[in-house]
């Protein structure tokens, strides 16, 4: 029987994807629910399911445009390959099937004599990662599988540096190795980038952006995990990071400063009376920003957990348009990859975009006194269109205020001496 598989919808609203690329050869076996293929629109990439098994015959090739709905490839499943079962049952001495032995082959994929820097068999790889790299996928929450497979392409020079370890019995790290190479790499833009090309130039040119700036003092919110991280972990199943405090922190602000969350609509401005907050995640595809809905009325272990599930449907190709869909402001954090201060892009059509960094131990004053303190530098970009330099610069304070007295998140953004004392 022959089987149709056709382009998912990755919303309501898009009406074709580009086929960003196939994980499977042409008529090769595939089992069932095997992902083989990936297609990209202008918001996300979605993965393509084999729905049976059986033996794969590709009909649009990587890079073409096509409407979603449409075929994509056929799967006859009267090839199907042989089954776990069957393989074990195999008697000793028996020839193997033409199937097994190509699905045997699939399954090979680097052998090294003098040590393994692959593993032979379709799982990811025993990989040397540096101590650097590992605190960068820590904090990005990234493992060494979305790391493999984030990478696009073997070419010629990455084959004989393999070949050069296999003669000379080297078991040398490959990417240590130097060379002297002209190549070029040339790879086309999926539709994700390209479109993400277009809105960042169109924000340069289309708004009157300007950026503010101020610094926090992290010792109390850094104070708060350290006490707390181990029953946070025990009772909600995951650590407690600092994105979750600055969700919150800018939902409240919003009570102070409500034209922050405001958007342009032709002559009109929206003021929306919630509060959508974007988290930019960096993912293997680039650039996605998902978004944590109505974090005004959401606790910190609330928004902890939801921006830790985006995250990873981000990250692992599950996650829908919807969900990427929307937002009244956004928040990207440079400081995972180390950056001391950055002014960040608007993402249209809102009007500001806060900016976290590295959180950096410098000397501050403190009572007249100089100490060292666990410091980062803010910034809110911001369309002057819609929000006053007052506003925008009011904001960033009542956010620092928010972080450097984490328990005004719990009387709205007020001092409790205030509220206590009725003054």
């Amino acid at each position: 029987m022959i089987v149709e598989i056709k382009v998912p919808s990755p919303g309501e609203s898009i009406t074709e994807v580009e086929i960003g690329s196939w994980l499977v050869a042409d008529g090769a076996l595939v089992t069932k629910n095997q992902e083989i293929g990936e297609v990209e629109s202008d918001k996300a990439t979605l993965t393509i399911i084999a729905s049976e098994a059986g033996k794969i015959k590709i009909s649009a090739e990587e890079g073409s445009t096509i409407a979603v709905g449409s075929v994509v490839c056929t799967i006859d499943t009267s090839v199907a390959p042989a089954s776990t079962e069957e393989k074990a049952t195999d008697k000793p001495g028996k020839e193997p099937s033409v199937e097994k032995e190509q699905s045997k082959s699939e399954d090979k994929v680097v052998t090294q004599k003098p040590e393994k820097i692959i593993e032979t068999s379709s799982e990811f790889a025993n990989v040397k990662v540096t101590s650097v790299a590992k605190e960068m996928m820590k904090e990005l929450d990234i493992s060494v599988e979305d790391v493999i497979n984030g990478l696009k392409r073997i070419g010629k020079k990455e084959v004989e540096l393999v070949a050069g370890l296999e003669k000379t019995g080297t078991t040398q790290f490959i990417s240590e190795q130097k060379t002297t190479s002209r190549e070029i790499d040339r790879e086309r833009m999926s539709s994700l980038r390209r479109k993400l090309s277009e809105r960042l130039v169109s924000v340069k040119n289309e708004t009157a952006m300007l950026t503010t700036f101020n610094e926090i003092d992290m010792s109390f919110v850094m104070d708060l995990r350290t006490r707390y991280q181990q029953k946070f972990t025990e009772k909600h199943g995951l650590k407690l990071g600092f994105m979750s405090f600055f969700t919150k922190a800018v939902a409240l602000a919003m009570d102070f400063h409500p034209t922050v969350n405001a958007q342009m609509d032709g002559d009109e401005i929206i003021s929306p009376r919630f509060v959508d907050v974007g988290i930019a995640v960096s993912t293997p595809k680039g650039l996605m920003v998902p978004i944590v809905r109505n974090a005004e009325s959401k606790t910190i272990p609330q928004i902890e957990i939801e921006i830790k599930e985006l995250a990873e449907k981000a990250r692992t190709k599950k996650i829908s348009v919807e969900e990427l869909t929307g937002g009244t402001f956004t928040i990207t954090n440079g400081g995972v990859f180390g950056s001391l201060l950055s002014t960040p892009i608007i993402n249209p059509p809102q009007s500001a975009i806060l900016g976290m960094h590295n959180i950096v131990d410098r000397p501050v004053a403190v009572n007249g006194q100089v100490v060292i303190r666990p410091m980062m530098y803010i910034a809110l970009s911001y369309d002057h269109r819609v929000i006053d330099g007052k506003d925008s610069v009011g904001f960033l304070v009542k956010v620092k205020e928010l972080l450097e007295n984490p328990e005004r998140m719990l009387t709205g953004g007020q001092d409790a001496g205030k509220l206590l004392l009725g003054v």
